[in-house]
Formats: C-alpha cells, sequence, structure tokens
C-alpha cells in the first residue's frame, strides 16, 4: 500500500480532528436535546371547556371599580405564584390594556427580584431573595411595612383577603442553615401567626386552597399544612426535589414535577398517589431531564417544561403523554395558558423564544424571537402574553393570537408582571415597578388628554384599515389585468355559459385610461 505524502500527512493532522469535534458536538447536541423527537397523541382525552379556576379564591377579577370613593378597596386578589390554583397565569379583562404605559410608583433596592409579588386588597405583597417580606400600597407604594422571616428565598407568597394572613416559603431560614421555613404572617401588621422549620431547603411557591398550604421541598417531600396553625395534614416523599410549585385541578388532584424526571399526582384530601409519570428525554432517551417548571392546568391536561428542552402535556387523569414538543434550550419557564384559538400554552426557552403552542395538539402556532434567554414564566394579560427577558433584563408584550411584539421596556429578567386589572406590577431585577395606562386615573378612567389620545389611535387605526383595504382591491384589480394578458398572449380561449349557450373566445383586452386626480394610467380587467 503507497504511503501518503508529506502533504496528505499534513492534511490528515487536522482533517481528522475536525471530523472528531463535529462528531462530538453532534454527540453534544443530542445529549442536550434529548436524542428523541416530539410526540403528538390524538387520543388522549381534550376536554374544551376554557381554563378556570377550581379554587373559590381565583374568581374573575373586579376590573370596575368607579362607583368605590377607594378604587383600590375591591377586594381584588392575585392570591398566589400563577393566579389561580391550577397556575394558568391567565387573567381575563373586560377591558384589555394598551401601552404606553407610565411609571406611577416604584420601589427600589438592590436584592435580586426573582419571583413576583402577589395582591390581596390594597396591598401588594413581595418577597425578596433575602428573605424579606414587603407589604405596599397598591396606591402609592409605599412600604406598610416588612417582615425579615429568613436569609434567602426563591418563592412568590400567597395571600388571603378572608384570612387576612400572607404565607410564605423560605429556601433558608438562617445564613449557612441548609434547611427552610414556612410561615404565616397578618396581613395588616407583618406580625408572625405561626412558623414552622422544615428539614430541608424549599423554594416551591405556596398553594393556597380550602384552608390548606401545599408546597414541596429540596428533599422530596410535598406537604399539605392547615393553613390556620401550620399543622402538618399529611406529607408525601417523591423521588426527587420538588421545586416548582403544585397545581390543583378541578377534581381535586394536585400535580407537581420533581428533580427525579416525574410529574405526579396525588389526592388533596390525604396525599395519595394517584398517578405518577417519567420521561426520557435526557441524553440518548436514558435519562430524565429536571422538572423545575411549575406545572399549568387545563383542558384535562397537565403542561410543564423540563430541563431537557421539551415542554410536555400529560392526561390530569392517568398521566398519559399527550404531546412534547423539543426546543432549542432548558424550559425553566412555567407555562401560561389562554383560551385564545381554541385553547393555546405559552412557555420561553433558553434557546430565546416564546413558544405558543396548540393546547391540543402541541402543534406549535408562532414562535417570537426575545434575542436571549427566557427563564420565568410569561403572563397572559387579556390579549396580551408576558414575558422577561434574562439576558437582556427587559420585559415585552406580544399579541396573545399573533405572537407580534407591541410594548418592550428594559427592565426586568425572571418573572415578569402580575396585574389587577388597571396596572401592572413589573418585577424590575431589583426594583418593583406600577405601571397604568397613559390618560387614565387611578380607577382606569379616561382623562380628557386620554380621549384625546384614544380618539387618534382610533382614527389612525381605521386610516391604516382603510389604506389596506385600498392597496388590496388594487392589487387584486392588477393581478386579473395580468391574467387576461398572460391568456391572450399564449392565445388561450375563456369559456362561459351565455343565454343557455356556451361560448369559447380569447378574453378582451383590459380597459385603461387616464386618471383625472393624479394622471396616472389605470387598467381593469373587462368582463367577457
Amino acid at each position: 500500500m503507497p504511503r501518503p505524502s508529506g502533504g496528505r500527512r499534513r492534511r490528515l493532522v487536522w482533517i481528522v480532528p475536525a471530523v472528531v469535534a463535529l462528531v462530538l458536538a453532534a454527540v453534544a447536541v443530542k445529549v442536550l436535546t434529548g436524542g428523541q423527537g416530539d410526540v403528538s397523541n390524538k387520543n388522549v382525552e381534550f376536554d374544551t371547556a376554557p381554563p378556570v379556576a377550581p379554587a373559590p379564591t381565583a374568581a374573575e377579577p373586579k376590573t370596575t371599580t368607579s362607583n368605590a370613593k377607594d378604587p383600590f378597596a375591591d377586594g381584588f386578589e392575585w392570591p398566589m405564584y400563577g393566579y389561580t390554583a391550577n397556575r394558568a397565569r391567565y387573567l381575563p379583562l373586560t377591558r384589555d390594556l394598551r401601552p404606553p404605559f407610565n411609571v406611577r410608583w416604584k420601589l427600589t433596592g438592590s436584592i435580586l427580584l426573582e419571583f413576583p409579588p402577589v395582591i390581596c386588597g390594597k396591598s401588594v405583597f413581595l418577597l425578596k431573595n433575602n428573605g424579606a417580606l414587603y407589604a405596599l400600597s397598591r396606591r402609592t407604594g409605599r412600604v406598610r411595612w416588612k417582615a425579615k422571616l429568613g436569609y434567602l428565598a426563591a418563592s412568590s407568597p400567597a395571600c388571603s383577603v378572608k384570612d387576612s394572613t400572607v404565607y410564605v416559603v423560605l429556601l433558608a431560614r438562617g445564613k449557612g442553615i441548609k434547611a427552610g421555613r414556612v410561615a404565616a404572617v397578618a396581613a395588616g401588621s407583618g406580625r408572625t401567626r405561626w412558623s414552622r422549620k422544615l428539614p430541608s431547603r424549599a423554594e416551591s411557591s405556596p398553594l393556597l386552597d380550602s384552608g390548606r398550604v401545599y408546597f414541596g421541598s429540596e428533599d422530596g417531600t410535598v406537604y399539605s399544612l392547615d393553613a390556620a396553625n401550620g399543622n402538618i395534614v399529611w406529607t408525601y416523599k417523591s423521588g426527587g426535589a420538588v421545586k416548582g410549585g403544585i397545581a390543583l385541578d378541578g377534581d381535586g388532584r394536585l400535580i407537581f414535577g420533581d428533580y427525579d424526571g416525574s410529574v405526579t399526582a396525588i389526592r388533596r384530601a390525604d396525599g395519595k398517589r394517584l398517578w405518577k409519570t417519567g420521561t426520557s428525554g435526557g441524553a440518548f432517551g436514558l435519562k430524565s431531564g429536571n422538572f423545575y417548571a411549575t406545572p399549568a392546568i387545563a383542558y384535562g391536561r397537565v403542561y410543564i417544561g423540563n430541563t431537557d428542552g421539551f415542554v410536555y402535556s400529560f392526561s390530569t387523569r392517568n398521566g398519559a403523554l399527550a404531546w412534547r414538543h423539543k426546543t432549542g434550550g432548558y424550559v425553566y419557564s412555567s407555562p401560561a395558558i389562554s383560551p385564545v384559538r381554541g385553547g393555546t400554552v405559552y412557555a420561553g426557552s433558553y434557546d430565546g423564544k416564546l413558544y405558543a403552542f396548540d393546547a391540543r395538539t402541541g402543534n406549535v402556532k408562532w414562535t417570537h424571537r426575545s434575542g436571549g434567554k427566557i427563564s420565568g414564566a410569561p403572563v397572559v394579560i387579556g390579549d396580551l402574553v408576558f414575558y422577561s427577558n434574562l439576558s437582556k433584563h427587559s420585559t415585552g408584550a406580544v399579541g396573545a393570537a399573533t405572537g407580534k411584539l407591541v410594548w418592550s421596556i428594559g427592565r426586568g429578567a425572571f418573572n415578569p408582571v402580575v396585574s389587577d386589572g388597571q396596572r401592572l406590577y413589573l418585577l424590575g431585577f431589583t426594583t418593583l415597578y406600577a405601571l397604568a395606562e397613559q390618560g387614565r386615573t387611578a380607577a382606569g378612567t379616561l382623562t380628557d388628554a386620554g380621549r384625546k389620545h384614544r380618539d387618534a389611535h382610533l382614527a389612525a387605526v381605521a386610516k391604516r384599515r382603510h389604506v389596506r383595504y385600498l392597496n388590496a382591491r388594487i392589487a387584486a384589480r392588477r393581478r386579473a389585468v395580468a391574467r387576461r394578458l398572460a391568456l391572450r398572449r399564449a392565445g388561450a380561449k375563456v369559456c362561459f355559459e351565455s343565454g343557455g349557450r356556451s361560448t369559447c373566445r380569447v378574453p378582451k383586452p383590459p380597459v385603461c385610461f387616464r386618471r383625472a386626480s393624479d394622471g396616472r394610467t389605470v387598467c381593469r380587467a373587462r368582463k367577457d
């Protein structure tokens, strides 16, 4: 066998490593993307009823308060992470909010804000990452009280107007202590009503329902506590850390994901396991990814993202896989759900895209490129989907049906906003902002300037629609003329019925004339 020349040997020296590098890169991509493809199982049941809250605390918000002396004395609640017990992150509005938005107040600071606040009555409750809980005036942002409840926190609180209590789950209860705490404090004063030490760290945003508090912890324990005194009602031991929140469906199923790569449903009454399903979307399908995201429930399905890059949909009844869709990066983002276009699920990915999935099939309706990693959960407020960009420290809003960007601001990082129907409470990196529509009062009614702005906006929209209509008519006429001319050049005949007889002939030439208004020549096709 002839030996390779020196030139060939030199080429082999860099070709072989290059080929090896390409193979390793392909293996790495396969590892990161799971080595498995999308799945859509049409046989899994789908309830066509729109997403509604299973808990009484999640009634439709009061967005008209003009009859009240204090527009913030409306008893409104955004009581927990995800707004409702099914964690759908969907606030329906009788009047959709529209930019531009003005800053009404802000709470500045230097502590990271990772999870959004909750709203109960006249107060906004914010849990900072240093374990400090703040009670703020919804109207002015004034700090009513603050309570340092632990050393670290990575969750939203939960609150109840009826019980006048705020519930918090803490990641670490003290410096150097690798164990957390759950506590209940008086909404009016910040005084601790009860507190319970946990044997491990916990960052699961609590679920409040029917006098019980539900959350998970890093040692895999799911807790059901009596909201009145913190006593343990029952516990369930999962196979992995439960870091996300727990969602509740309308049939009393508590559903959560864990770091064992499993999604589990347990009975609300006693914690008995109803079903458990695993995933195999990790490296080459040989292992599971981690479920950090809080699930969302609607249509008889649970939707949840995984670090294997997939968004999953399972049946809430038996855990059967309905669909999964692969994104281009980790999915830490908890999904949001709205009834738009028959049901749409929204989730962000570390690939920089916000995805809109068909709730039934998992087909992608649209994607929006954000220009950076999306880590937190999107939120649907009326007909807008809000998301935050971790890479760019920004927040944007897109149309729920279209994915078209309608507003953005250079503030944000993780979870974007909550709303009371009149304002947006936007989470910056270390600052909380209250935003209101330009030209509206605190009660949401238009000022004179706002009315003028609205009328000008409506007139501009009507003008744009008229221009689009005229352009469409002109384009249709030009296409008709072009078709006629093409047929005439080819000598093709057009056949039609006239007086009971069939007639075939070459199309008549178009009629052209000079338009008096602008002197342009206009041609139109004639009827045969």
